[in-house]
């Protein structure tokens, strides 16, 4: 199943190759209501008669057998209900025969959708012929994670609409599921708001580098006809200095220079003040806009990165604390969290927040409530041994922005995260290696692999994702266990595999950075490293 990525939880192979008759191959489903399925059928029909894929690692023409024609892919679902959520089934069986039709089944569109991919990487092409070369084909597929997905981060760069519709084409191609959108930051405020335009006004970078409505519902609509929720992030209270040029009068610690470092891990400081009212309901008007804009479950409140120093010199929060025995400023951050979770949870929504929230400040959520952890690799067993659902980001594994040096114009030190994190180092991390009990690995829901922007933006957005988010990917769908042997697929194997996907993808526009030189295609064996276990 070398041409499939990720790798099938179950399947079997043949030697044969069957030819897919060009001139009147028809993808057919039962269910013609569901505008996922509709969508889907068109976008394969158009992908299976254009694309003309010839792996690097190519067959020799002569030496295959070849039985009949492929003329049509039926695809039937047992539900038109094309409701995607955390619990959605993206389930799927494929049979492709020697001769005649091939079948998708599946529960839902969503899982329709995944078939409908996995057929298309079995196709590829030589000397004018479309085949699928190893038939008879049968494929038992589902993910092992059900959260899988990318941070996106558009408020330290901006991101053109089309360049995050061409990343949600690539996390189809891989089978990723969430785009976890982190939309607002200190830096700008890209996205409209018709309760508070002034943030937008003051906020975006220029006019055009803005997101209206209609294009959010247009990136919404793109990504779950690919079976991609899409879940945004408004991160509060910390890092939020862009609401200050709205709205100086609800901040602390506004653009504190030149010592910003005493009051934020980067700059431009300043945080929400936790001790006023109006901070609050400005929170509130955030939370109950954008929970109806953005129709996903999740909404990520960030919740991280505080910095107390902010708010120790703050006069409203010395005065009152002052004035109010037994508060301090840990109680006003638990405050915050006890109220802006609590309207998340009143919009009708999940919130999804990080780590700190639970495990710095002593705050109890609610066991609903989705803890993102990233700030170690022990931090996912941490989450789960408070009870919490967690989303495992540590950022020393999943972080795909770390190696590039400092973004700071007079400081010619590393990354804050350190060195380039490979693929390698991607595949080879398992969020569940800490968790021996089997009921804490359920709450484990999966991963995020995440590009923080403050060195990447649409013109290399590419290459810095892919293909190493197209590694995590594989983790977060099929595990790292080879089910032909029961132990841990060989990197060697993996390697080829990734390469023949990376060059699929090219082949379809997206610009995924190569792996090694065009002569380790060749001489694979040649590339391992004499050392490495």
């Amino acid at each position: 199943m070398g041409a499939v990525w990720p790798m099938p939880s179950s399947y079997q192979v043949g030697s044969i190759g069957v030819e897919i008759k060009r001139s009147d191959f028809m993808i057919k489903s039962n269910v013609t209501s569901s505008s996922v399925i509709n969508a889907a059928v068109e976008r394969y029909q158009y992908l299976l008669e254009h694309e003309y894929y010839q792996s690097p690692y190519d067959y020799d023409e002569n030496a295959l057998k070849t039985s009949g024609y492929l003329y049509a892919l039926d695809v039937n679902v047992q539900s038109a209900q094309d409701v995607l959520d955390l619990e959605t089934d993206e389930s799927y069986s494929l049979e492709i025969p020697v001769e005649g039709k091939a079948v998708i089944n599946a529960a839902t569109p969503f899982g329709a959708v995944r078939g409908l991919e996995t057929f298309s990487q079995l196709v590829s092409a030589n000397s004018g012929r479309k085949l699928v070369k190893n038939a008879p084909v049968k494929i038992t597929d589902s993910p092992k994670f059900s959260h899988r997905g990318i941070l996106l981060d558009t408020s330290r760069n901006f991101y053109h609409v089309d360049s995050i519709l061409r990343t949600l084409d690539a996390m189809a191609y891989n089978k990723l599921n969430v785009l976890h959108w982190h939309i607002v930051d200190a830096f700008s405020w890209p996205v409209e708001s018709k309760v508070h335009p002034e943030l937008t006004e003051k906020g975006a970078y220029t006019s055009d580098m803005r997101y209206s409505y209609e294009e959010i519902k247009k990136i919404i609509n793109y990504a779950k006809n690919r079976a991609i929720r899409v879940m945004p992030e408004f991160n509060m209270p910390g890092n939020t200095f862009i609401i200050g040029d709205a709205h100086p009068e609800i901040m602390s610690c506004l653009n504190k220079q030149p010592n910003w470092d005493k009051f934020a891990t980067e700059p431009p400081s300043g945080q929400l003040n936790i001790a006023d009212p109006r901070a609050v309901s400005f929170a509130f008007d955030v939370i109950t806009e954008y929970s109806r804009l953005f129709v996903d479950l999740g909404f990520h409140l960030g919740g991280g990165s505080l910095n107390t120093d902010c708010w120790k010199e703050d006069p409203v929060v010395e005065l009152y604390v002052r004035d109010h025995p037994g508060e301090s400023i840990e109680s006003l951050v638990k405050g915050w969290y006890e109220q802006t979770f609590g309207k998340v949870n009143e919009m009708g929504k999940i919130t999804f927040a990080r780590e700190e929230t639970v495990l710095n400040y002593n705050y109890t959520a609610k066991n609903t409530t989705i803890i993102e952890a990233w700030v170690d690799e022990e931090s996912v067993s941490k989450v789960v041994e408070r009870g919490y659902r967690a989303i495992a980001s540590p950022w020393s594994r999943y972080y795909l922005d770390c190696g590039h040096g400092s973004w700071l114009s007079n400081f010619d030190g590393d990354s804050w995260c350190g060195s380039y994190k490979g693929w390698q180092q991607i595949y080879s991390y398992n969020p569940l290696s800490n968790i021996t009990d089997v009921e804490k690995q359920k709450l484990v829901l999966g991963g995020e692999v995440a590009l923080w922007s403050a060195q990447s933006d649409e013109t290399s957005v590419d290459r810095n994702l892919w293909p190493r988010a197209a590694a995590f990917a594989e983790i977060m769908w099929s595990g790292s266990i080879d089910p032909d042997t029961n132990s841990t697929r060989d990197m060697g194997k993996v390697a080829q595999r990734l390469t023949d996907h990376r060059f699929r993808m090219v082949a379809r526009g997206i610009m995924a950075e190569p792996l090694q030189p065009l002569w380790c295609i060749h001489h694979p064996e040649a590339c391992m490293h004499p050392s490495a276990p």
